[in-house]
């Protein structure tokens, strides 16, 4: 069965999440420099196969999407541009990166591994991927 690829898009790095191959848990992956991010994509596509890509959407309190969104959806142009075969779904990323710390903390990382933004960014990858996963349910 196809994974489930998630990604949390930032400026400057972008963090990856997959699904294990019968779409139960979702783990984090990887932190890429986002100008690398479609190579990156491209050679793992090649080596697993991936159902479907999960864009966290960047939204504000009231719902709206924040000034992030734009870039997100310039993103998801070249994504689909780059993947016609494979379906590409949004998900709200508010609190992502808030909860992805809380749960370093919870988990006993230390303050050196909370302070790495990379690890903050493939967690929020992770966490998206897991609400969408049960959103489906």
């Amino acid at each position: 069965m196809p994974r489930l690829l998630a990604i949390d898009y930032g400026a400057k790095r972008t963090g990856i999440a997959v699904t294990d191959p019968l779409q139960i848990i979702a783990t984090a992956l990887e932190t890429v420099r986002t100008h690398d991010l479609l190579e990156f994509l491209k050679k793992y596509s090649e080596r697993e196969a991936v159902e479907a890509f999960i864009i966290g959407m960047p939204k504000r309190l009231d719902n709206t999407e924040s000034d992030n969104a734009a870039r997100v959806h310039t993103f998801i142009k070249l994504l689909k541009k780059s993947f016609p075969d494979i379906p590409v779904h949004t998900h709200d990323e508010r609190f992502t990166s808030s909860m992805a710390l809380q749960s370093m903390i919870a988990g006993g990382s230390k303050k050196s591994d909370r302070r790495e933004k990379g690890n903050i960014d493939k967690i929020s990858a992770t966490i998206i991927l897991q609400s969408f996963m049960e959103s489906r349910r």
